[in-house]
Parts: C-alpha cells; structure tokens; sequence
C-alpha cells in the first residue's frame, strides 16, 4: 500500500487523515467540504446529489436530511446502515473529486468505531464502506486509534509504559464516551462497560438551552426555529460545541475576558443567537440535572462509569489514563478520573478532535510495516541460520543434562537399588542391571527431572537466543517494531524461568514455557534412548555393578570375591557387612567417570542421530516460538 487514510467518522463530526507510507512522519489533515473537522451529516436534494457537512443542514430542496446517526448503529442496524452508506458515499466523492483518493492507487482505509462494538457490529460496519466503493476497509477501536496517535507522534513519551503496564482509554465523544482498557499494545476484553451513552453534545445542548434563556425578546422566536428545524438545532449546537472547546481550552483567559459566538438562523425569516460561555455556564454544563440522565448529572454519570469501569477491570488497575475527544480537556475531566483511579498518571491528547483520525492513518502503516515484518521473520524462519546455531551450541546442552542428572540418579536411583540389594530384595548383583535402566527411566519420566533440566536448559538458551538476535534485532528496527517483540532472552535468568510479574500478559509466555518444556521432552527422550548404550549400566563390566562389586571386595577382602559372585545369591548376613556410607562415598569419588561415560554416550555412541535429532527437534520450536510472539505485535512504538 502507498497511502493510508485514517476515518474517524464520529456521531456529530467527522475527520480524515491521510498518510504516505515513505517521507511522511505525521498524517495530514484532509479537508473535506472546506474543513478539517466536518459535521457528521448528509442531505439527499430533489436532483439526487447528495450534500455533506454543514451546508447539508440547511440547504433547501431537500427531500431526505440525516445527522447524529451513528450513535444509533447498534439499536437500528438496518436503518442506520442505509445513513452510514449515504454519509460515505458523500465522503467518498469529495475525496475522489479533489484527488485525495486516485483510482486504482494502492490505498486502505481505516474506519474507527467504539471499543464496545462487538466482531459482528465491526464487520457490518466494514461491509457498508466497501459496499459504498471505499479501497480496502479496516475497522479499527477509536480508543486504540488514539492511543496509537500519542504514541507515534511522541506527545506522550510513554512508550515503553504501553508495553509493560496497564492503560485505560477514555473518549469522550458527542454521544458516548468510549472506554478501553490495554494491556502490552493489546485490548482487553471487560466484563461490563466499554460504551457509555454519555457524550459532550449534553454539555452543548445545556449551553444552547442557557443561550436561547438569555436571548431576551427573540427568545420564543429562537425556540419555534429549533422545534420546527431539527438541522438549525444541530448547527446550532455545532457552533456551541467550538465555543465549549475554545472556553475550555484556556479556562484561565476567559475567566477575565468575554467568550462569545454569534451565528444567524436562516429559518423563515433570519435571527441572531448569541453563544456565552462564563464561569456559572461551566459549572452547569457538568453539574446540571438532566432527564435524559435519570435525573443525574453528566458529572455524576461519568464517575459512576469510571466505577464501573474500575470494577470490570480483572487485570491491574490501570497506571495510566489516556483522555481524548472533545471534552477531555475539561480540568474537572481529570479531577473525577484522579478521585476514582488516585494512583493513575492522566495525560489528555493535544488535539483530541484529530487524534483518532491520524491514529488510524497510523494503524494502517504500522499493518504494513507488520506485513513486511513477518514476511522478513518468515525469510529468516524458512534459512538454515537458527539450526546452525543450535548445531553450534548442542554440546553445551549435552553436558549440562548430564551434570545436573547423575547426582540425582544417585540418590534417587543408584542408593535405593543398592539399599535393595544388601537387604535382599534383588537377589544377584548382575540382576542391577535391568532394574537400573527401569528405574532411571522411570526417574526421567517423572516431574522432577523435568523440574532439573530446565534450568540448564534456560542457561543453555542464553547464547543460543543472544546469538539469535544478531539476526533478529535487525528485523525489528527495520520494521519500528520494539526489538524486545523477538526477545526471548528478557524472560530467561540464569537458573530459571523469570516471568516478570509486569509481563505475564506480554509476548509469548506460554510460548516461552514451551519451548523449554519441548527441549526437556525431547532431551529425555534421547536419555531414555541411550540407557542401553551407556556402560554405566550395560553389563557385569558397567559401572554401577563394578561398585558394588569394589565396595564388596573392599570389605569382604580379594579372596573372598571370585567371578561367579555376580551371578551368586550372597547371604544377607555377607550384605550387611558392605555399609551404605561406603557405597555412597564410592559414587562420589567415581562422579566424573559416570558423566564422562555419559558425554562418551551422547556425543559419540550416537552422535549423528542424537544432534540430528535435537537440533531439529529445538530449531523447530524455536521458529514456533518466534512466529507466535510475530502474531501477537500490535503496537510498535514511535
């Protein structure tokens, strides 16, 4: 794709963004019928073209006129459908009449919607775009959309907050205020909340209605224009919503200064309505009782929302609150979202009426940067470099099983079969050899050998994963994707597995237990399959059995032993007189032999099949490893 265009289709207004996939840092603001930020309206004239904007809501020869429609998607799909269609398709042809969209350009189009819109809602949503004739369609939340705005354009600096702690979005749009809570890059399903039909077009309704009170003699005349006229009500409330946003944009300024709008109704016969905004004016604007809230107000509302919100959330409480949308600059905004999230830090975006717009041109280059991402980690996946450096490590992996298992076969393994022996259990020393290899292989089937190896296995990873990301670093700073999106060295320590407790919902955790619990199984495998081949069990001449033997000779004395001891049932009474200490003592003074018997088996024996195998077998979940944690990228940072 060569261009990105971001729409931020909102229930009063509207914004397109545009940005050039190469030698463009920040989306531009397209203008659509003059301006940057248009209302979200349409009218059908007699003659069949359909106007958009805000000469839409009062031109004359008209037979169909729709606005504040989009807030209505989810209760009245079908009719609204038809609305949303008519509006794009408005849309559409501006763009394509001022040559902001060329034909047959390789172009997207990311179209924002509400965090609460569900998978059907989206889809059916993205069918009408490009049903209209839109290039390719995406939906996008308008919550992510702003958060991706702040990011890459660096207003926020919190980047490596997005990655590692929890945030919760909060747009305040006309209708509905939008709330998104993520995690790692990611949106996290809540149990409640998502979409509240709360939204500043409350605030301008209050303003409006506080303006025409105080309209004096053209009061009633003011009134009849806005039960007749449903559009001039709406400009109306436009007008007052720029005033709202100018006031509260300096609240300072404009305590001691006048803030004021006129504008003229054309309805009938022309008058004038003056806008005011002043200090009592604010504090009704969020205080005042309305019906459309059960009597509440849009403060009282809104806390009661954050509540819920706060409750929904299952995760960690969020650590930061990201505000956008018309109101988010309202100073009372950030006072109610302190009093219920008190340890939060909250951050309001610089131009909240364009963020989500350039937010979603954002989303559609960073899809492109994820396309080519994982067509370059695929590249490397599908080379021979990841088995090469395993190759070049697997002796490493080899000896350090070894040195952590045959202790533990000791004890676990080697005494009690001895134990067994003096008291008469097993019947002849040579019958050890059989009973060694079922029961060493039943040690290694069993949770805590599992549990011994991966910690070796961890260290083993360590230069295999650091020599991994000469390759894919590379990658990831080609593609603006955080490098650590490919590291699994972040999770590892040097005994264990260290899953930081900021991170269990990041990156591929489970990917990362199961790579290491793959090498486990396929380490004790190769082990179960060489018992047979290593001398340390094999016949009257292994290891363990030639012990036992020593121990006895030591105690009992050269003459007593002679070669068909192995074969003889010895009296328990002659057993007893060889002491456990002794045999044990024994084992340790023979430690190095049994594991260089051991890397003999593993390295030499079978030496071809065995690294074969387990560089494959490990190369393998690598790859694996590396495409899951691919998968899960969203958010690269700016």
């Amino acid at each position: 794709m060569d261009r990105f265009f971001g729409f931020d289709l909102g229930d009063a207004e509207s914004a397109i963004a545009r940005l050039y996939k190469e030698d463009q840092v920040v989306p531009e603001m397209i203008p659509v019928v003059g301006e940057k930020s248009f209302i979200t309206a349409y009218a059908q004239q007699t003659s069949g073209e359909i106007l958009i904007g805000e000469k839409s809501c009062y031109a004359d020869n008209v037979v169909k006129r729709r606005l504040r429609f989009k807030s209505r998607f989810l209760a009245e799909p079908a009719s609204v459908a038809a609305d949303v269609k008519s509006f794009a398709a408005g849309v559409l042809g501006e763009l394509y009449g001022n040559g902001d969209i060329i034909q047959n350009e390789e172009t997207s189009v990311y179209v924002g919607c509400p965090a609460g819109w569900d998978k059907n809602a989206r889809e059916h949503y993205r069918e009408i775009f490009e049903s209209t004739g839109y290039p390719p369609v995406k939906i996008i939340s308008e919550s992510r959309a702003a958060m991706v705005s702040a990011c890459q354009s660096k207003h926020l600096q919190i980047g490596v907050d997005i990655l590692s702690k929890p945030v919760l979005v909060v747009d305040i749009g006309s209708s509905t205020t939008d709330f998104a809570y993520i995690m790692g890059g990611k949106e996290v399903e809540m149990r409640t909340a998502g979409e509240v039909m709360l939204g500043g077009g409350l605030m301008d309704e209050i303003l409006l209605e506080e303006s025409v009170a105080d309209a004096g003699i053209f009061r009633k005349k003011i009134q009849n224009v806005f039960d007749e006229s449903e559009p001039w009500r709406t400009y109306a409330e436009f007008a007052a919503r720029r005033l709202k946003e100018k006031y509260f944009s300096d609240e300072e300024f404009w305590r001691n200064n006048k803030c004021v709008e006129s504008i003229v109704l054309h309805y009938n016969r022309p008058v004038k309505l003056t806008l005011k905004m002043d200090q009592t004016i604010a504090d009704k604007l969020v205080n005042k009782k309305l019906a459309k809230l059960g009597g509440r107000s849009f403060r009282e509302v809104f806390t009661e929302s954050l509540r819920d919100v706060k409750d929904a959330i299952t995760g960690k409480q969020p650590e930061l609150i990201f505000l956008t949308g018309g109101v988010s600059k309202l100073p009372a905004i950030r006072q109610w979202c302190t009093k219920v999230f008190p340890d939060a830090v909250i951050i309001t975006a610089t131009d909240p009426e364009f963020s989500v717009a350039r937010g979603l041109a954002y989303c559609g280059r960073i899809d492109e940067d994820l396309k080519e991402f994982k067509e370059d980690l695929d590249q490397l996946v599908n080379s021979n470099v990841i088995e090469d450096i395993v190759n070049k490590h697997i002796t490493g992996l080899y000896r350090g099983a070894v040195d952590c298992l045959v202790d533990p076969i000791v004890e676990k393994v080697a005494l009690p079969i001895f134990e067994r022996w003096r008291s008469g259990e097993i019947s002849r020393l040579s019958d050890t050899d059989v009973i060694l290899q079922q029961d060493i292989g039943s040690f290694l089937s069993e949770d805590e050998a599992r549990a011994l190896l991966a910690g070796p296995i961890t260290s083993w990873l360590r230069p295999v994963i650091e020599e991994l990301e000469e390759y894919t670093v590379p990658i990831c700073i080609k593609h603006r994707v955080p490098y650590t999106a490919l590291s699994l060295k972040s999770y590892l320590s040097v005994s264990d597995i260290d899953i930081k407790v900021d991170a269990k919902e990041l990156f591929a955790i489970k990917e990362m237990t199961l790579l290491i619990d793959s090498i486990v199984t396929a380490l004790l495998a190769i082990l179960m399959s060489t018992l047979s081949f290593i001398p340390f069990f094999a016949d009257p001449s292994g290891i363990m059995v030639g012990i036992i033997t020593s121990v006895v000779i030591l105690f009992l004395g050269k003459d007593k032993m002679q070669e068909k001891m192995l074969e003889a049932d010895i009296p328990k009474a002659v057993r007893k007189l060889v002491p456990k200490g002794a045999f044990a003592s024994r084992m340790d003074n023979i430690s190095a032999d049994v594991k260089e018997a051991f890397y003999k088996s593993l390295e030499q024996e079978k030496n071809d099949e065995i690294r074969t195998r387990m560089v494959e077998e490990i190369s393998t979940q690598i790859q694996h490893t590396l495409v899951k944690m691919a998968e899960i990228v969203e958010i690269p940072l700016g």
